[in-house]
């Protein structure tokens, strides 16, 4: 058996969540192969309404182990919260959940380090959550992480030399050390994290491909916000791309299958960071109220604009995208024109290939197409689209060389349209 990976393909808030719900019911296991509580997964479903941060989107859907893998920088605070509220919901997440043993970490020193290094960067801050992710990851790669198979043996001893670490580095920094409360809530979080099925996850995730398990690995993020590949430096520090399925759970390349590309019909992006088809005017503040781009975990305001097919054929070659997603086409009910970038303008030079930097100088070449003024909420199959919708979707298929295979309509995991792949 193989693997298939689901991620995003623009700079984050696809609506991943969504459709990796709609996907379960298809498949044994779901695993989440990177990212940290800033990425926030939003669920609605029976009238309810669920965002999740570091558990897989995976567990409403009958019964189907959920992994967190190696992949993973995890918050013993943040993640107790979100997992004794999904259990007074009526999930049984102890019985469904593993996380690897060679998660990381983020102790509350490094929340702290996150502030102070956002602070030093004044006007080239990036616009971080503060959540922790980017010291904790600098751990890993550094080598001083502390991660969840840790807590097994001579925890204590590894936590205080972890926490004295940072301590110096605050001080040096002018940083906030005062990390006396979060330390007791997070110890909490640590016992809590006890009661879980503590896993070696690429064993765990091999074997069952071998038994002939199906697995969904789901991603965090967007593409473009990857750290080797997207608008760098305003980006993750993890790999966001297909890649990073294999590095995030122990999966060999040979083992990807089907590729599973999430878009929205138009496009967002949350904090700092260049975004060619920003719309400044009151188009984007329309999509921006119809589609509640707001962030599902940080609550920030999302930058919304046309779709960007230059960003799209970039990351749909970087992560061998065999089928495409395309979310919130019910946002444009009402444009009588829809527009999308099909080309750079650099200098006088036009341009259909991503280029190094798109900080400065980038104008967008726009093709414009009808809108097609019909409430796409109440469709249930394809062939109640409007034509202008159906030329809409060829228009990208053609300019993108993936078929489209799924089309949400609305955020219920019910208004979510299966295409025949022709």
């Amino acid at each position: 058996m193989k693997v298939d990976v689901l991620l995003g393909l623009q700079w984050g808030d696809e609506g991943k969540g969504k459709v990796v719900d709609v996907l379960t019911p298809h498949y044994d296991i779901v695993a989440r192969f990177q990212g940290g509580p800033n990425a926030g997964h939003t669920l609605e479903f029976e009238g309810k309404h669920y965002v999740l941060r570091s558990i897989p989107s995976g567990i409403f859907q009958h019964g189907q182990v959920n992994v967190i893998g190696n992949g993973v920088v995890l918050d013993p605070i943040l993640f107790m919260e979100e997992a004794t509220e999904l259990e007074k919901s009526g999930v049984e997440l102890k019985k469904i959940l593993k996380i690897s043993r060679k998660a990381h970490l983020i102790m509350p020193t490094h929340r702290r380090l996150d502030a102070a290094n956002e602070r030093l960067k004044g006007e080239s801050k990036i616009g971080t959550t503060g959540k922790g992710i980017g010291p904790t990851y600098t751990d890993k790669v550094s080598r001083n992480g502390l991660r969840v198979g840790d807590i097994e043996c001579d925890f204590e001893h590894k936590y205080h030399v972890a926490k004295q670490r940072h301590i110096t580095l605050l001080n040096a920094l002018g940083g906030d050390t005062n990390v006396d409360e979060l330390e007791k809530q997070w110890m909490q979080g640590i016992d809590y994290l006890k009661q879980f099925d503590i896993i070696d996850s690429e064993f765990f995730i091999n074997h069952q491909l071998a038994e002939g398990k199906s697995v969904l690995c789901e991603g965090a993020q967007g593409s473009m916000l990857d750290i080797d590949f997207g608008s760098y430096p305003f980006v993750t520090s993890s790999n966001t791309v297909c890649a990073g399925a294999c590095a995030g759970l122990g999966v060999a390349p040979a083992k990807i299958g089907e590729v599973y590309g999430i878009f929205k019909a138009y496009c967002t992006r949350v904090g700092a960071g260049p975004f060619p088809t920003e719309l400044f005017d009151a188009t984007g503040a329309e999509i921006r109220r119809i589609g509640h781009e707001f962030g599902a975990v940080t609550g920030r305001e999302r930058r919304c604009g046309w779709i960007d097919l230059v960003a799209l054929r970039y990351t749909i070659m970087l992560n061998g995208v065999t089928q495409l997603i395309m979310m919130k086409s019910d946002v444009l009910d009402g444009f009588d024109t829809i527009k999308a970038c099909d080309a750079y303008e650099v200098e006088g030079r036009i341009t259909r290939d991503f280029p190094f930097s798109i900080e400065h100088g980038i104008k967008p070449v726009y093709t414009e197409l009808p809108g097609w003024k019909t409430d796409m909420t109440q469709i249930s199959c394809e062939e109640q689209f409007p034509k202008a919708f159906s030329d809409y979707i060829a228009f990208l298929e053609q300019k993108l060389g993936v078929p489209i295979t799924i089309v949400s309509v609305g955020p219920d995991r019910e208004q979510t349209i299966m295409r025949k792949r022709k």
